[in-house]
């Protein structure tokens, strides 16, 4: 398929989304789109796929204009698409979910000998195991992955669109999905490949738009290093790495023993979790999301309460402690959703920065709020933080994704800590500011605070971390050193052990030919020349710079 966007702009009210966006991508082509969450991309494929009708512009395949009013439209065109959640049904098999809506009848009844037939001939045609009548909710997210796409190619779909396939994936799987686009490719299918992940676009995709602020700013070579392409998506030059010195441990700040918590229907999320942390040290909380992190973390602050277990903090226990109280005790609380559990949307940038001190000196003086104290503090704060705002007075829901998490942040690091409790501090968040989130980090580490991280991008992980626990299933499967290396980290968020894992991933090493090797290091590994990004891109980073 040979798809032509032209000028598509998409707006909500008065805010653009989609700004005179124009594209090509041809056929066999995995075209990748780069841009920071909020930059566009999702509504640009929603409205390709049907779900969004564009204000202005036009979708051409193949030379032939066309109009979609709804997704049947597009799936009639050729185009599918895998969404970043996952669109199935839990309790259908694997055939019923990949025929829903389009199901094979034979004498008035659904006919699901056919069915499983074709779920099995497209799944073999992709090299895919796939069992027709397995239910969705006993599959793995990799697997389920899968059955996205085998009911998307079902339907004859010439153009694929991956929408940030690989968030919810371990490395081997990730490593897996990257086979599959290419095999696809070269079978003919276009890909569409959205995703803010610069190591998965530089392994696999044939030419980068990069997308800002709903506008295309260029086109990128996969050849280009990631700084540069960092640089495209938020128009400055950026540091990725992490300049950290080595940890200084000190004293356990941290315990957690033989924790488990379970959930309304008595199931175990958390099992049997025990774990410490030490003053001067960070440890990252790696695996996939949905294994028990979130519970973790809300344990450690009093929402969730322990079946069994204890959590102390400075040699105190904490289950007969409050919210307030662990958090007046030095409890530093950063909550992987900001905008229903990090601040108030309504409120104000100043309101916000003292949400959890209020009713308490210097904050509140004989029962009122002492609004001087209220005005000095969020100035300073927003100077110190460099809070981008035109003024402390506006509601902290204006702001954009990257500023509310800095006010999260300048709120939780204002007060004497000794214990930082940060759940996803990076989602949403743009490049630049994910560079200065985790300076503070590492120096709230470096001024003897104890830090835990828990992040599902595996980067920020291995960046951060002193010390690394892997979480699958709502267990510790273990704890290893900041400098691990990515298989083994892969193998572990699947449940192995790290003695196994660690064997395995040096086996995989071990048994790669001599050309496999030179062929993972030329797409991972090997120096990347400097490949300039076109001249008009380059000016227009120099002017938004």
């Amino acid at each position: 398929m040979h798809l032509e966007l032209r000028g598509i702009t998409k707006r909500f009210g008065t805010f653009t989304a989609n700004d005179s966006i124009d594209m090509v991508v041809e056929p066999g082509q995995i075209h990748a789109i780069l841009g920071e969450n909020g930059a566009g991309k999702s509504t640009l494929m929603n409205t390709l796929y049907g779900l969004y009708t564009p204000e202005e512009g036009e979708i051409v395949i193949d030379g032939v204009p066309h109009v979609f009013t709804g997704p049947g439209d597009a799936m009639n065109a050729g185009i599918g698409m895998v969404h970043q959640h996952f669109m199935l049904v839990p309790v259908f098999t694997v055939a019923e979910n990949i025929v829903l809506g389009h199901e094979p009848v034979g004498r008035g009844l659904i006919d699901l000998k056919s069915a499983r037939a074709m779920v099995r001939d497209t799944a073999a045609l992709l090299g895919f195991d796939l069992d027709p009548d397995a239910l969705i909710e006993d599959l793995p997210v990799g697997v389920q992955q899968r059955v996205e796409i085998v009911k998307a190619l079902s339907r004859n779909a010439k153009l694929l669109i991956l929408d940030e396939p690989t968030a919810v994936l371990t490395p081997q799987e990730t490593d897996e999905l990257i086979e599959i686009m290419r095999r696809l490719a070269q079978a003919g299918t276009s890909i569409l490949f959205i995703t803010h992940k610069l190591r998965e676009i530089r392994a696999v995709s044939d030419a980068i738009t990069v997308i800002r602020l709903g506008k295309v700013v260029g086109t990128a070579s996969p050849q280009a290093s990631e700084t540069e392409l960092a640089s495209l998506m938020v128009g400055r030059s950026v540091s990725l790495g992490v300049d950290k010195a080595p940890a200084q441990p000190g004293e356990t700040v941290l315990e957690v023993t033989n924790l488990v918590v379970r959930d309304d229907n008595g199931v175990a999320v958390l099992n049997d979790v025990s774990f410490s942390v030490s003053s001067g040290e960070i440890l990252a909380v790696a695996g996939v999301q949905g294994n028990g992190q979130t519970e973790l973390t809300e344990a450690i602050l009093g929402i969730e309460k322990p079946t069994s277990g204890s959590i102390s903090m400075g040699g105190e226990r904490l289950e007969s402690m409050g919210v307030r109280a662990r958090l007046d005790s030095g409890l530093a609380y950063i909550p992987e959703d900001r905008s229903t559990d990090g601040i108030v949307s309504e409120f104000s940038i100043v309101e916000n920065l003292v949400l959890d001190r209020i009713g308490a000196p210097p904050v509140s003086r004989g029962g009122a709020l002492d609004m001087g104290f209220l005005r000095e503090n969020a100035t300073s704060l927003v100077k110190e933080f460099d809070v981008r705002t035109t003024s402390i007075d506006r509601p902290v829901g204006t702001l954009s994704g990257g500023n509310q998490q800095k006010v999260v942040l300048a709120r939780e690091l204002s007060r004497p800590l000794s214990l930082l409790v940060a759940s996803q501090p990076t989602r949403g968040v743009d490049v630049g500011s994910i560079e200065f989130l985790h300076k503070r980090i590492v120096s709230e580490r470096d001024n003897g605070a104890a830090v835990v991280i828990v992040s599902t991008e595996l980067d920020e992980v291995l960046a951060l971390g002193d010390r690394i626990a892997v979480m699958c299933g709502g267990r510790l499967v273990g704890i290893v050193p900041g400098g691990e290396s990515r298989d083994v980290l892969g193998l572990m968020m699947t449940g192995m052990g790290v003695d196994e894992a660690r064997v395995q991933a040096s086996t995989h090493q071990t048994t790669l030919s001599q050309a496999d090797e030179l062929a993972v290091a030329e797409i991972h590994d090997a120096p990347i020349q400097d490949a300039p990004i076109e001249d008009s891109l380059d000016e227009s980073s120099k002017d938004l710079s």
